[in-house]
């Protein structure tokens, strides 16, 4: 009986393990099971060169490999029929003449539209009239008041593109991306575009681009204490 119950024993385990060559553990091929990288495509954007920026010399500024994706809004009211251009040119002399910026102080501008436009290069850290060490920053704003205003539909959607790319570029983990309240005491960027990144849903949505899926990017009701009108080109 006793060599009976170890040959039964022997046999459960080689059916149990033979399969697999040599009893080891299962071999999976984990290699196979990952999805292909999707590359996510730079979004389409105006350049510095086609708006007609006029940066000052950078050598001063800070060199930077990025780090980390931070997100602003403007802080004032968009109101519709005005210039995305006229507001570049407007910030990039206001910024050398009052605060000694050679450039813009933000990478990317997004306006109401979605359109996206080139401000400083990537390769220097962005400037802000905040407390905080911008180095390793990508600094993307969006224009508007979203304390006042709502964030547009088009404007998530290149926001989303954007992070999506960079987080890719310089790999950054999505769950990083924050808002410029997160890193310094400001209410930046409004309370109504603030939730899409607090509540994680601007994470959600980017890594669903990095995954090849085409995410369902939506408006959230507005909130009970406001604001209640969508910001329009």
């Amino acid at each position: 009986m006793r060599i009976a119950s170890v040959l039964l024993t022997a046999s459960l385990a080689f059916a149990i393990t033979g399969c697999n060559g040599g009893g080891g553990a299962p071999s999976t091929a984990k290699g196979a099971e990952k999805p292909a990288r999707v590359e996510v495509p730079k979004p389409a954007t105006v350049t510095a060169a086609q708006w007609g920026s006029k940066p000052q010399d950078m050598g001063g500024e800070v060199a930077q490999t990025p780090t980390y994706l931070t997100v602003h809004h403007a802080g004032e009211v968009w109101k519709p029929g005005s210039d995305p251009v006229k507001k570049l040119t407007g910030l990039q002399t206001w910024g050398a003449r009052e605060k000694g910026w050679p450039d813009l102080p933000y990478h990317f501008l997004v306006a109401p539209d979605g359109t996206i436009y080139e401000g400083r290069s990537v390769a220097y850290a962005p400037e802000t009239n905040t407390k905080y060490d911008t180095t390793g920053h990508i600094g993307i704003n969006l224009w508007g008041n979203f304390e006042e205003q709502r964030v547009s539909e088009a404007q998530l959607r290149s926001l989303v593109n954007l992070l999506a790319y960079f987080s890719q570029q310089y790999n950054v983990d999505p769950a990083t991306i924050a808002g410029h309240t997160d890193r310094a005491e400001t209410l930046c960027p409004g309370r109504d575009l603030y939730r899409y990144v607090h509540d994680g849903l601007i994470t959600q949505w980017v890594k669903e681009t990095q995954a090849g899926k085409a995410p369902q990017i939506a408006l959230l009701p507005p909130l009970p204490e406001g604001p209640a009108a969508v910001i329009v080109q």
